[in-house]
């Protein structure tokens, strides 16, 4: 169901728009293992091409409308696709680009009534590429991430079997479907269990409500900064969402902030955790659990294994602090053209995620952070989510993010970025007392920079890379 331009597909309608593209496709001499390239926004659209090009072995490229045209440009010269489609909303961003795939407009596509269903018979087996996601690039170039049938297929399989999910399940999805979250998370599970999908655009938080609403949807999957609009609007604190099963929370460390909100309105919320590289879908936990675990995303799905490793590549142990590494038939193949960084993820059959974490005696994990975010600060090891966590505890504090900028003494120094509800003076003291509150000494921030608000990527996540880059010049230049 497309809310933003009020139109709907049954299964069998989706199936046969899915026949007209794949026929399309054929015509335009579109074989197995070629790229085609989507430039749209949340629509159904998005669906019919994807499941059209899982008929044929071609590879689904959705590519994100809000990079730059460089950013884009880069992408397109990778993957080298042999069709362009696009949203004519999109229009002028075609005009500047420098692919000379064959391109489509979705306008065009009436082409698509006269298709008839043709006949084709096309060999293809588990692990031939179906999807390819472009990560965010926040460590580097953007990576085309492979993801096969099988990828795709199992963690459907897993999320269905672990969430407990049933066939009337109604999601509503804000997540952009260029990313993982998006698609994967809880799309095409849903979609493979024969629930329904509700697909919103451009998110406005008293809309995301009213919809929650009116299509009785029982599961929904946010990130933080949607929540953190939601729990603020007048329809959120007058509502009860009698239809919902659970609110989930991913892509970015939710504040416990936002899982107090929800509890006070005994509504059933949890956090997940997941990479495009790894389902995205790797834990299960309850909302149960999650109230007596906060900040914990459980424990293993059914179809995947976890284990923590060390520095030293020996095992962690309980409550000690590892590499997320992760073995299932949900995980990627490979990096598009790029076998280098597809030997260094890959380890022995583990997906080594570049995450960290920890595990309770009672087998649930927590994450902790990014492995390359950790900060080594006078010899001890700093994790900057624990202190993010408690920073935004404080009462006057929107958002935090800490970050380790180059120090001569130190090594690295212990630096938060801090929005303020409203301008108040002496924060700087009051945090760092906040802060000894709970925090051993040499994880309170050495510095404090307060900002009118804090850079994020495509996807909602505060960009650390971009504050570094930043503050590290510009005190180096002071």
């Amino acid at each position: 169901m497309d809310v933003t331009n009020n139109t709907s597909l049954t299964y069998s309608e989706l199936n046969e728009q899915s026949q007209k593209w794949a026929s399309l496709f054929i015509e335009k001499k579109i074989e197995k293992g070629d790229r085609v390239a989507l430039l749209a926004a949340n629509q159904k659209e998005v669906f019919e091409i994807m499941f059209a090009c899982g008929k044929l072995g071609t590879i689904f490229v959705p590519l994100n409308w809000r990079l730059s045209i460089n950013e884009l440009n880069y992408i397109l010269e990778d993957c080298n696709p042999k069709l362009l489609i696009y949203n004519e909303r999109f229009s002028e961003t075609i005009l500047h680009l420098k692919s000379e795939s064959k391109k489509l407009a979705l306008n065009d596509s009436n082409q698509l009534e006269e298709k008839r269903n043709r006949q084709y018979a096309i060999s293809l087996t588990e692990t031939d590429p179906w999807l390819m996601i472009y990560t965010g690039g926040t460590t580097g170039k953007p990576k085309g991430v492979i993801l096969t049938h099988q990828s795709i297929i199992w963690n459907a399989i897993n999320t269905i079997i672990s969430w407990g999910l049933s066939n009337d399940e109604v999601t509503l999805n804000y997540l952009p479907l260029f990313h993982t979250g998006g698609i994967n998370a809880l799309s095409v599970p849903i979609l493979m269990n024969g629930g329904t999908v509700v697909i919103g655009d451009q998110f406005q938080a008293h809309e995301a409500v009213y919809y929650l609403n009116k299509y009785k949807c029982t599961i929904a999957l946010f990130v933080p900064t949607m929540y953190h609009m939601m729990v603020s609007t007048k329809e959120f604190q007058t509502s009860t969402f009698p239809s919902m099963r659970v609110f989930l929370s991913g892509a970015a460390p939710c504040p416990l902030s936002i899982y107090e909100k929800f509890l006070a309105k005994r509504l059933p919320f949890k956090e997940g955790y997941g990479l495009t590289e790894a389902g995205p879908n790797n834990f299960f936990i309850s909302p149960e659990e999650a109230t007596s675990k906060m900040g914990s995303v459980g424990k293993p799905m059914v179809f995947n294994q976890i284990k923590l490793v060390k520095a030293d590549g020996t095992e962690a142990d309980i409550d000690e602090v590892g590499e997320i590494l992760i073995k299932g038939k949900h995980s990627f193949k490979e990096y598009w053209n790029n076998p280098v960084e597809t030997a260094i993820t890959w380890k022995d059959g583990w997906l080594c995620s570049g995450d960290l974490g920890k595990k309770d005696k009672d087998g649930y994990y927590y994450i902790v952070g990014r492995k390359k975010d950790m900060i080594i600060t006078g010899g001890e090891n700093v994790y900057p989510l624990e202190i993010e966590h408690w920073l935004c505890e404080h009462s006057d504090v929107e958002e935090a993010s800490v970050v380790g900028l180059a120090d001569e003494k130190w090594g690295e120094r212990v630096t938060a970025f801090i929005v303020l509800k409203s301008d108040r003076i002496g924060m700087e003291e009051e945090l760092k007392i906040h802060c000894s509150h709970k925090l051993a000494k040499y994880k309170i921030p050495k510095q404090f920079v307060f900002l009118k608000e804090l850079p994020k990527t495509h996807i909602g996540k505060i960009d650390k890379k971009r504050l570094r880059e930043q503050y590290e010049s510009r005190w180096e230049n002071a």
